[in-house]
């Protein structure tokens, strides 16, 4: 059984920072590190969209409302996926999710179908 968690949510005022970790676990999850492991987020009314994913060889790729912005990063050792996220607007208001995708893959995974497993999510607030 596979479970991501992630947490670090919270409120924040405009242009503050957090950091959100994902701590992954489960028998099927020993080689974290082959796996592209991506942050998703669902704003209120709004469809799932991608933020950003990280590959096995830490090779990263980001949504255009983002870059620049975020920062995704991942330690294999502790199976943990971080994503640090400074200059927050009102508009990243979501839950945030993490997700894992495939093994061996280029970081380039958009679609929410691309990722089997995903945590519970967590609720980042920012107030402008």
């Amino acid at each position: 059984q596979v479970q991501l968690v992630e947490s670090g949510g919270g409120l924040v005022q405009a242009g503050g920072s957090l950091r959100l970790s994902c701590a992954a676990s489960g028998r099927t999850f020993s080689t974290f590190s082959h796996y592209v492991m991506g942050w998703f987020r669902q704003g209120p009314g709004k469809e799932r969209e991608f933020v950003g994913a990280i590959s096995w060889n830490g090779r990263q790729y980001y949504s255009d409302p983002v870059k620049g912005r975020f920062t995704i990063s991942r330690d294999n050792a502790k199976k943990t996926v971080y994503l640090q996220m400074i200059s927050l607007k009102p508009e990243d208001t979501a839950v945030y999710y993490c997700a894992r995708g495939p093994v061996w893959g280029s970081g380039r995974h958009v679609g929410t179908h691309e990722y089997d497993e995903w945590g519970q999510g967590t609720q980042v607030t920012v107030s402008s």
